[in-house]
């Protein structure tokens, strides 16, 4: 062959020739047809295994350096714009699946030159080369079984949970499956179908954009009404009827079908009432478990031996209990005792390593006790914060702070929330703040600003849809209709749409303020904005 081929074949099978050495790859050379092609250098070397006396995994080996190598000049992969993406999971269109019969080899292509090289096992394996959708980064390794099973999943059209059913597995390990496969570029998913409108028109379009759409969608379950406190501020003590334990589970496969649907990740965060107090809490958090949702729970107080329970099923991403300010104010709302119960509860919590959130609700009398208490519950809790008061239920007993004081407060906060990584940002307005600061805006009250009916909404125990929990906001009936028909109902639009004030504010995506708010004050929700808003037009 021509010198110039020599080279080519040299810098595609550059494994190879550094395996066989530099005698024996003169040998094969020499052996090749001047019109030979690299795609057929693999065939070639099969037929040359016996009389040159080649290592059996080499034709292997070859092949999918070709693939490698076509990997690596392959200048068109799949476009990952939003409106360029597929409306199913899809393989990846740039993977090839290599069919060998010596596991191992992979690791050969990528291999120091200096290094010795570790003989193939003679066992049949499937070897993945793609380039990342995002990237363009090529990748190359052996299947894993988690691999090949979601291709098969992929490719076949199968449900997750008949495949969990077949392979006598939960629906967690597939979708955890699934997930990592969409993370590593060997499988390509739809967009989230949670997004607000683009405010391209605002000069603060880029610092909003990450808050267009959400990849996850949180059902907050109010299971049960019982509650072991009757605190002064509570927001519903009305009588409703507990879920029966079929109904439940049925409403998690109808979670299910919605987050498929939308392509979101779920989370169940089950609360009450006590959500613990549910006479199936603990089949219900199995089964959410078992359906690959991310579980919380927002509670009381609870005994060590029932958590660790939960601790066998699976880990909470985070249990928030509340405290409404220093020892004396907060028993005065939640009752005697429970500000040290509450303490002790948290150190039990972090002994199990579980994530714990306090949560604190703003009044006109816990202003100033905010702040001593995020430093007294530094290095008990990994996250502290509060929500203002909503006057509705017998919350009405109590005074929501002043506007000008709450501004105040507010100020000081975000300035500690610096200084104090217990305190956590979730107060929309605090946006207003950052902004004028020239600080990072965040999320807001669910991530996303105001959440209502957009990545979040409200289950009580009788099947009521609420966009917010906070105040009266129906917007269906779960055992009526389906998730999905609720919130695409033009009733949960309207939620998710806001309010006319807040429509041209270039911090919409991040704030709308809180409808709880200005419900509380008697002012209409979908035309007014929140009263406490600072915002200079």
């Amino acid at each position: 062959m021509l010198n110039s081929c020599e080279d080519i074949f040299q810098s595609i099978f550059s494994s190879c020739r550094r395996i066989l050495g530099k005698k024996t790859w003169g040998r094969i050379l020499a052996a090749l047809d001047t019109n030979s092609e690299p795609q057929t250098f693999a065939d070639r070397l099969y037929l040359l295994k016996n009389d040159l006396q080649l290592p059996d995994f080499i034709d292997d080996l070859a092949r999918i350096e070709w693939i490698w190598h076509q990997a690596k000049n392959q200048t068109a992969f799949i476009n990952t714009s939003p409106n360029s993406l597929p409306e199913k999971i899809i393989a990846n269109p740039a993977l090839t699946l290599v069919p060998v019969l010596w596991k191992n080899l992979a690791a050969l292509i990528e291999t120091d030159s200096q290094k010795d090289f570790s003989v193939p096992d003679h066992t049949p394996a499937h070897v993945m080369i793609w380039r990342h959708p995002e990237t363009g980064e090529r990748h190359i390794r052996d299947a894993e079984d988690p691999d090949l099973l979601v291709l098969k999943i992929v490719l076949e059209k199968i449900d997750p949970r008949q495949a969990a059913a077949i392979g006598n597995i939960n629906v967690r390990a597939i979708h955890t499956a699934l997930d990592r496969a969409i993370t590593q570029g060997i499988l390509v998913s739809p967009p989230s179908h949670i997004q607000r409108n683009s405010l391209s028109s605002h000069a603060s379009a880029k610092a909003v954009e990450p808050f267009l759409s959400a990849d996850f969608f949180t059902l907050q379950w109010h299971i049960t009404q019982a509650c072991d406190l009757h605190c002064k501020h509570c927001y519903d003590r009305s009588d409703r009827t507990p879920m029966p334990h079929d109904m439940a589970i049925a409403i998690l496969d109808d979670f299910y079908e919605f987050c498929r649907d939308m392509h979101v990740k779920g989370q169940v965060t089950f609360t009450g009432g006590n959500p613990l107090l549910y006479p199936y809490f603990i089949e219900i958090y199995q089964a959410a478990s078992d359906r690959g949702f991310g579980i919380a729970i927002l509670g009381n107080p609870t005994p060590a031996d029932l958590i660790e329970k939960l601790l066998e099923i699976a880990k909470p991403v985070f249990f928030q209990i509340s405290l409404e300010g220093l020892a004396e104010y907060n028993d005065y709302i939640r009752g005697n005792g429970h500000f040290q119960r509450s303490l002790a509860f948290l150190d039990d919590l972090r002994t199990m390593d579980i994530y714990t959130m306090v949560m604190l609700t703003l009044t006109r009398d816990n202003l100033d006790q905010v702040l001593p208490l995020g430093r007294l519950l530094t290095g008990r809790t990994n996250h502290f914060t509060f929500n203002r008061l909503s006057t509705v239920g017998e919350g009405k007993q109590l005074l929501m702070p002043e506007k000008k004081s709450f501004e105040a407060f507010l100020r000081e906060y975000a300035a500690a929330s610096a200084q104090n990584p217990v305190l956590g940002l979730k107060d929309n307005l605090i946006n207003i703040i950052r902004e004028k600061q020239g600080m990072k805006l965040f999320g807001g009250c669910t991530g996303y600003g105001c959440g209502a009916a957009f990545n979040f909404a409200a289950l009580l125990p009788d099947g009521e849809v609420h966009a917010c929990r906070k105040f009266p906001s129906p917007i269906g009936n779960i055992l009526q209709n389906s998730l999905m028909d609720i919130y695409g109902s033009d009733l949960a639009e309207k939620y998710r749409t806001g309010s006319t004030a807040c429509r041209d504010c270039r911090l919409n995506a991040v704030c709308r303020g809180c409808f709880a708010i200005t419900y509380s004050h008697g002012l209409d929700i979908f035309e007014d904005r929140d009263p406490f808003c600072f915002l200079s037009e």
